[in-house]
């Protein structure tokens, strides 16, 4: 995390969703903002850009973006400060909410703290995307925060891709399409297909087949300094589709490529929190930190589970051993049904 920069001028935009515009908590925050200090501009509607083509950007002395909604109207919010060094606050009122740093009801405590310049900033990996339509000379370039996806322009049948890392040829199937996402779209389309979960921190890239007819079709992740290359084959039984960030789109024509790398440039979140990317992930998803052996003790209770996560350890009285091992040894020394 980078320390957050003291700006001279005290401008911020606030991006909402159109229902919420006039709803009290968006008006009574564009008020604190006011009574902060701050010159405030909203923005309550934004198109998607088409696809390649630039999107408006804030003013550079901007100070911050306030985002009042979910994860889709920080994707909006994105594409005005991308290629800026203008940091980004989510407020959550939708759903999920992991892209937000706060809550709604949290949203006077998280304005007070962005007036006194109580927040630092996390840089985020986004990624860039080459389409090379047949016979162009030159590629489109497009770019996405949580992830690219390439999918069949025919509802009713597969598109075929040809899957390729650093020009190495690695896969071919018919399927409904693919998601290329980045460590903070790991989370988000890609988790829902079956894909990991990233940390933030990580640089790479992760694609996630969707319906693969094929034997291999498990995801795969690259390095930061690899690039896939995903064509639509001549013979597809489909055009293809593709769409950055669920916004800037276009159809794909059979025989297109898809290029897609890691960016040079970065998007700034501003955080107001310290807590690491874990708290968030179990906060969030709502994960059950206690395990369904522990909330159920059956056969198994006299097993110590204790020593989950502390490592390899020694056990005098077992002349050592690993976690595993001992964790065995208990099951083979619990009494069976007939004993007990």
């Amino acid at each position: 995390m980078q320390a957050a920069e003291t700006r001279g001028a005290r401008r911020v935009v606030v991006v909402t969703h159109e229902k919420l515009r006039r709803s009290a908590v968006v008006e009574n925050a564009i008020a604190q903002l006011r009574d902060e200090g701050f010159d405030v501009a909203v923005i309550d509607n934004t198109a998607a850009p088409d696809f390649g083509s630039p999107s408006p950007k804030v003013d550079p002395d901007t100070e911050i973006v306030l985002v009042l909604g979910g994860d889709g109207t920080i994707l909006r919010a994105a594409e005005l400060v991308t290629c800026t060094d203008v940091p980004i606050l989510g407020i959550n009122m939708g759903h999920v909410g992991f892209l937000a740093e706060f809550e709604s009801f949290q949203i006077h405590e998280a304005i007070h703290r962005v007036a006194m310049h109580d927040y630092s900033i996390d840089e985020r990996m986004i990624a860039h995307v080459d389409v090379w339509l047949p016979g162009s000379h030159a590629p489109l370039g497009d770019w996405a925060l949580n992830d690219i996806t390439i999918e069949r322009a025919d509802r009713g049948k597969m598109v075929e891709l040809s899957i390729a890392v650093d020009g190495v040829a690695m896969s071919s199937f018919g399927c409904d399409g693919i998601i290329v996402s980045t460590p903070t779209g790991s989370t988000a389309y890609a988790f829902s297909a079956g894909g990991p979960i990233i940390w933030p921190t990580v640089e790479a890239l992760l694609l996630v087949p969707l319906a693969a007819h094929a034997l291999f079709s498990r995801p795969i992740v690259i390095g930061s300094d690899s690039t896939f290359s995903i064509r639509i084959d001549d013979d597809s039984t489909s055009d293809g589709w593709i769409c950055c960030d669920g916004r800037r789109q276009r159809p794909l024509p059979r025989g297109a490529r898809v290029d897609i790398r890691q960016s040079s440039g970065r998007l700034r979140l501003a955080r107001l929190s310290d807590a690491p990317f874990t708290s968030r992930l179990v906060t969030k998803f709502n994960l059950p930190v206690v395990g369904w052996r522990d909330l159920h003790p059956g056969a198994d209770a006299r097993v110590d589970t204790s020593l989950r996560g502390q490592g390899d350890f020694d056990d005098p009285e077992r002349g050592g051993g690993t976690t595993a091992d001992m964790t065995m040894a208990a099951r083979r020394d619990a009494p069976t049904e007939q004993e007990r």
